[in-house]
């Protein structure tokens, strides 16, 4: 008895002290497996933050919608082995016949017997209800468990492709990746947080603590400048302009000169983020800040206004501009326009470019190269967005030799961005102060409280009050009379402006080809107290590459929507009627002129000149009436005759009329209407 007693004690003495290790000695090890056991870590994905327009419109939000995902242990829970390969393939079966996936990319995720895999993401309405149907409503011998449809947010952009390259998309892991959504993600996605859930044997949640406002973790709203109004006629009227002349891209930017708010900021080509798995990457591209040209003649407003700030040249002179052609070192620079002396105002009206290469040769390489860096060229502008270039002004350290001076003062040989150009345009607009460009006026929470707002901040003053109030008044000379500008005009403002028509380089030569253009127009309106500064640059348009054809039609229609919100009233304006041009050999005046009449008094159906015999060295024009202008080009050019082009969209008029026998290499006048 004792020894039996002794092994009880013994043996009992090993329970308890095994108990004791168990219960109090590993107690938290065991405590916190048993709690890993029976609770389930929910990983809360926020409420990612909406980003609306100057007015409160919404250009994109979240909305949560149904995906669907696997527990495969619960799936296959109490199957026999023998039986897993069996059930696993008509489970993946039906699953995918529902969801529309492949069958066996689901069968690898039910053996693989994982807790959680993806099986679709953001599902529609009827595909949630019939994997319910499978995993809660179906009978239990045809049940499949471990199905789980849970919400998930969803980036939605109301104006489909408004603003597309602006706003950029959202990735299905709710990350931004490209425009604003990738450029203030933090701020937008809000906070991540885990939270703990008691779960039953299957693992489906029962409750959980912690989520006591959902708001918590949303991310942040963002207010931006955009006026959507301003927006949607800027791509509208650009979209249309690229495809009525050929071009492969352009851009427009408006901004409010006297706070650097960017009311608009269009990219053609665009897309639609809702749908930017079928876009590509150009057509995701915000060519306003990211596209680097020449900008050609549009340049000549700010080395006039640089001359005028150093002293070089004074408003009242007058400047001799070598009878249209000037030699500098080896190379030759000509004028379109040939004329033996200006006034500084007709410089920019007709765009002299031996005129402004005289400008800056005069302030000399250092003081222009610092004047243009004060008008914020050749440096980013600071906007919170990814890919903005700063183009290219070269630095100091490499002088400009003397062609490179002359040629810069003209637009050649330096790269800008159209945001740059609207920028330094708005500095000249207000006054003479370089603005801080402003997108994102306001960020705050999803309860409204306010993160941060942003005020108007000058970055410098760039040139004095009376050289931007000279300036200006010279750049209205650009948009009257016989100015490069006239189709900027709006009825009853007075439009300050200047146009650009500048050659690309040809990356194969390395010289600059001779059918590629960027045209531009770059202005403000009131003249006298501007509202908006606008620049726009169309990309390679092939039927008619002149900036006042092409770009400054576009200023036009945007700069009218931009003053009627803004509430101006027209007033009776002193300046030329553009329908009234001086008649003189210069053929574009000549174009014009026709182009007013064509308009006017167009007939029905123009009259089509008697058939006949042609004689030798003659040739009889074909009747055009309804063809595109490249057509109809080529076919002029086929039969030996030069054409030349007045207006856009189909041809309604020619000059000659149809029919007429005219000699060979005859110019012949093609005036286009747009189609309606």
């Amino acid at each position: 008895m004792g020894m039996l007693c002794g092994l009880l004690a013994l043996g009992l003495g090993l329970v308890v002290s095994a108990g004791w290790d168990l219960m109090i000695g590993d107690g938290a090890a065991w405590r916190e497996l048993a709690e890993s056991q029976r609770q389930r870590r929910l990983h809360v994905a926020p409420k990612r933050g909406g980003v609306y327009d100057r007015n409160g419109s919404a250009l994109a939000v979240s909305v949560e919608v149904p995906s669907v995902s696997l527990d495969a242990v619960e799936l296959l829970r109490g199957v026999p082995s023998q039986q897993v390969p069996v059930v696993a393939r008509q489970a993946a079966n039906a699953i995918a016949a529902v969801l529309g996936i492949d069958a066996a990319q689901v069968e690898r995720r039910i053996l693989a017997k994982h807790r959680f895999a993806w099986l679709k993401r953001q599902i529609s309405a009827l595909e949630a209800d019939k994997i319910r149907a499978l995993s809660a409503d179906a009978p239990e011998d045809r049940r499949i468990h471990g199905l789980v449809v849970e919400g998930e947010g969803r980036r939605y952009y109301p104006r489909r492709e408004l603003a597309g390259p602006l706003l950029g998309f959202v990735a299905p892991d709710g990350e931004g990746k490209d425009g604003l959504e990738y450029a203030l993600n933090d701020d937008l996605k809000g906070n991540a947080e885990q939270l703990k859930g008691l779960r039953d044997r299957s693992g489906r949640l029962l409750f959980s603590d912690g989520i006591e406002d959902d708001r918590a973790f949303a991310g942040h709203n963002l207010y931006l400048t955009i006026d959507q109004g301003i927006q949607y006629v800027a791509e509208h009227e650009l979209q249309a302009a690229a495809r009525t002349f050929e071009a492969t891209g352009g851009s427009v930017v408006v901004v409010n000169p006297n706070t650097g708010e960017i009311l608009a900021l269009a990219s053609f080509p665009t897309f639609n983020p809702n749908d930017y798995t079928e876009s590509q990457p150009e057509q995701r591209r915000d060519r306003a800040m990211s596209d680097v040209f020449e900008p050609g003649s549009t340049m000549k407003m700010f080395t006039v206004a640089a001359g005028l700030t150093s002293g070089v040249i004074t408003p009242t002179q007058k400047m001799y501009c070598e009878k249209g052609v000037m030699q500098i070192d080896n190379v030759t620079i000509r004028d379109t326009h040939p004329s033996e002396w200006l006034t500084i105002p007709q410089i920019l009206a007709v765009s002299s470019n031996i005129c402004a290469a005289k400008i800056g040769l005069g302030m000399g390489e250092s003081k222009l190269y610092e004047a243009f860096r004060r008008f914020g060229f050749g440096q980013e502008s600071g906007l919170p967005f990814a890919g903005e270039a700063p183009g290219t002004l070269r630095p100091r350290s490499r002088p400009w030799v003397q062609v490179e001076t002359a040629s810069a003062a003209f637009g050649q040989g330096i790269g800008v961005t159209n945001m740059q150009m609207a920028m330094a345009a708005a500095a000249i607009a207000n006054g003479g102060e370089l603005m801080e460009p402003l997108l994102v006026r306001k960020v705050s929470t999803s309860a409204g409280e306010v993160v941060r707002e942003v005020s108007p901040h000058v970055r410098r003053r760039v040139i004095p009050k009376d050289v931007a109030r000279a300036v200006s008044e010279m750049l209205v000379a650009v948009t009257e009379g016989d100015g490069t500008g006239t189709e900027a005009v709006v009825d009853g403002y007075r439009v300050a402006g200047k146009t650009g028509t500048a050659q690309k380089t040809d990356p194969k030569t390395g010289r600059y080809s001779i059918d590629k253009y960027i045209a531009s127009f770059v202005g403000f309106v009131p003249a006298e107290k501007p509202i908006v500064a606008i620049a726009v640059t169309i990309d390679e348009p092939m039927v008619e590459h002149a900036g006042g054809a092409v770009a400054a039609p576009i200023f036009r229609h945007v700069a009218q929507m931009a003053l009627k919100l803004a509430g101006l009233t027209p007033k009776t304006s002193d300046h030329t009627d553009v329908a009234v041009l001086a008649r003189t050999p210069d053929p574009a005046n000549i174009a014009y002129e026709a182009l007013r009449e064509a308009q006017g008094k167009k007939p029905a159906v123009q009259e089509v000149l008697a058939t006949g015999a042609v004689s030798p060295g003659k040739v009889r024009i074909p009747n055009l009436t309804g063809v595109p202008a490249r057509q109809a080009m080529k076919q002029m050019i086929e039969i030996g005759l030069t054409p030349h082009i007045a207006g856009s969209g189909l041809i309604v008029t020619q000059q000659p009329p149809p029919g007429s026998v005219v000699d060979a290499k005859s110019e012949v006048l093609l005036i286009l209407e747009p189609a309606t």
